[in-house]
Parts: structure tokens; sequence; C-alpha cells
């Protein structure tokens, strides 16, 4: 009887194990994320890590369009008064797959699309982005700190609305990460 016990609990151990390693496997990890300045203004640098579930591999080869948001909201702490927002941007990417071609498609806000032979490649530049433009060089003040706040997320409005209906419904569906939170000092010389 002990040895049957201790059996079940090591099966039920590994199965909250396999639990916990699949959720995670479900979310976005934001592995790299800071603001440089540059000539332009300031610019935002992520990495990011994450797959796509079966569910969502097979709606982009079926032909639906998938698109992946990113948004930065930085603001200036006031113990006077709510805290300044001083920028919040967003950038939205794209990923499809075009059946004649045999080719992801990736675009990016009025980019002309990027094609890819892969899936894994074409992924890679959600994953890797370029660096963007969030603001001028005139939203910030110099010398002052802001809390800087970034999440990625899967954006179901860009789905059909029958699709938008399943997406709420269905968890397969939902791919996001946390906020990452850090805080940036605004310097006066241009990286």
């Amino acid at each position: 009887m002990t040895l049957r016990f201790f059996c079940l609990l090591a099966c039920q151990l590994l199965l909250v194990f396999a639990c916990t390693q699949a959720r995670a496997a479900d979310g976005v990890d934001i592995t790299q994320a800071e603001i440089q300045l540059t000539e332009e203004g300031y610019r935002l640098n992520t990495r990011f890590a994450f797959e796509l579930n079966h569910e969502l591999q097979e709606a982009v080869q079926n032909g639906i369009k998938l698109a992946f948001t990113t948004e930065i909201e930085m603001t200036r702490p006031r113990w006077w008064w709510r805290d300044e927002k001083a920028v919040f941007s967003k950038r939205t990417i794209s990923i499809s797959y075009d059946v004649l071609t045999r080719q992801y498609n990736v675009s990016s806000g009025g980019t002309v699309p990027q094609s890819f032979p892969t899936l894994d490649e074409a992924l890679s530049l959600i994953r890797r982005p370029a660096r963007w433009l969030i603001a001028p060089r005139s939203a910030l003040k110099t010398g002052e700190t802001y809390e800087v706040s970034i999440r990625m997320f899967m954006d179901r409005d860009y789905l059909s609305k029958p699709l938008q209906v399943n997406a709420i419904n269905d968890s397969s569906w939902r791919l996001a990460s946390n906020r990452k939170t850090f805080t940036y000092k605004a310097g006066p010389s241009a990286g």
C-alpha cells in the first residue's frame, strides 16, 4: 500500500509539472527590452520567446492572418499629482500564409511584406523585430526617470468577427506576455 501511494503521488507530481510546462509554453516571454536614444528619437529594442500551439499553426496554414501587437507605455512618477503619461505607442506585426506561393508573409504596419519559406523563419522576425521609433526626442525630459511597461500579445481584434468570438472562448487562441516593467533615465546623448 505504501508503494502504491508513492507511485500515485509521483504520477500526480509529474502531471502537475507537465501542466505547468505546457502553460508556460503557451505564453510569450520578453527576453530583452531596452530603450535607445537616437538622432530621430527614442527607439525600443525587444526580443520575445514564444511558440505557436497546434491550433494557431493550423490557422495560419489555412490562410488566417495572425497579428501580434507590442505596446509600450512610459510614465513619469509625480508625488504631488497623478503620474504623467509621456509615451504610449504600439506596433502590430502580422503573419499569414500564401497557399499559391507556399510562403509565409510577415508585415508591419504598411511596410512591404517579407516572405519566408518556413513558419519558424517567419516567426523569427516577430520574435526579434527591428528597433522601432516610439517617441521623438522632445517627448522625454532629459535627466528624468520614467517607468516603462511593455507587453506583447496576439491581437484578436484583427481576426474576422466569427473567429473573434471563437478566440474569446478558446484558450488556445490566447497568446500573451506578462507586463515587463523597468525604469529608464532619459539621457542627453544620442546612441
